[in-house]
């Protein structure tokens, strides 16, 4: 059997756009008109494709699909524009990374190929593959270094993380204590409840688990700054965290250790002009920015 090119091109606008309204109103037809080949799409498979949601999601029966309508589209823009031997449009890839990678190394790598539209993504570090799982991006930064299907995987480097506070909270919860006392006590900062830097950092010096007061801060601009004004200890990458530590603002709570994050690069394993020139630039930024 064939799938049907308009149906699966529909259901991934419903699943990028995140409802059949906006997927409606993208490819300029009535929202009848995107239920009835999401129906047909879905019988032809045999399979429920998507979560009628909000935003609307891919079911596991849906993911490969989704995959499989975003290569397509991709492949033909690509060779449409090889056939009539200049670019028709810029080439959109959707690519998802760590909050920490896109404030400090990632984005200068965009600027290596300025004919592409990138459409960012972000999430934790630990759980930016499962977007490449569902289908909804094409390339992800990831610490998941088994790659995934479909997908080829390249290590990038480390990012380096220091454990920081302002002079005041280290004289307060830090100074003169061993640190098995002084870290489960001490007010942390967490972006999430996905974040779990602090606390694998932390178990390095104590040996054991701790559950110390804890701030939530999601936004990386909002985290540091809930460290600089004295809120609670943090891990910043380190070259965010080096102008306040050389500018005496902020002080290194463990002096010569520090957290190293693996991160990897994997994305749709194609022949795709898009794909490899990104490739390259991510690799070349992360040389120059990565341990």
């Amino acid at each position: 059997m064939s799938l049907d090119p308009v149906q699966l091109a529909t259901f991934r606008a419903v699943v990028t756009h995140g409802s059949f309204d906006a997927a409606a109103q993208a490819l300029r037809v009535t929202p009848s008109a995107v239920s009835q080949r999401i129906k047909a799409l879905e019988r032809a498979v045999g399979q429920v494709l998507v979560r009628r949601a909000r935003p609307c999601v891919p079911t596991a029966a849906g993911a490969p699909l989704i995959r499989l309508g975003g290569q397509v589209a991709l492949l033909e823009q690509e060779a449409l524009d090889a056939a009539r031997g200049a670019l028709r449009d810029h080439t959109r890839v959707t690519v998802v990374v760590n909050a920490d990678s896109l404030a400090s190394w990632f984005l200068p790598a965009l600027t290596a190929v300025p004919d592409m539209l990138v459409d960012l993504r972000t999430d934790d570090e630990a759980h930016t593959a499962q977007l490449l799982r569902d289908g909804t991006v094409m390339a992800a930064v990831t610490t998941e270094r088994t790659a995934v299907q479909g997908c080829r995987v390249l290590r990038l480097g480390a990012l380096r993380y220091l454990a920081v506070a302002t002079p005041a909270a280290h004289s307060a919860h830090f100074a003169d204590r061993e640190p098995a006392t002084a870290f489960p006590t001490a007010p942390m900062i967490r972006f999430d409840r996905k974040d779990t830097l602090q606390h694998r950092f932390a178990r390095t010096l104590t040996r054991r688990d701790v559950d110390p007061p804890t701030h939530f801060v999601p936004g990386t601009a909002a985290f540091t700054e809930a460290i600089r004004l004295g809120l609670g200890w943090g891990l910043l990458p380190e070259a965010v965290a080096r102008p306040d530590l050389a500018a005496g603002r902020l002080v290194d709570l463990a002096a010569g250790r520090h957290l190293d994050v693996p991160l990897y690069w994997q994305c749709w394993r194609l022949e795709s002009t898009a794909l490899t020139a990104l490739t390259a630039a991510v690799r070349a930024a992360a040389g120059t920015a990565l341990y």
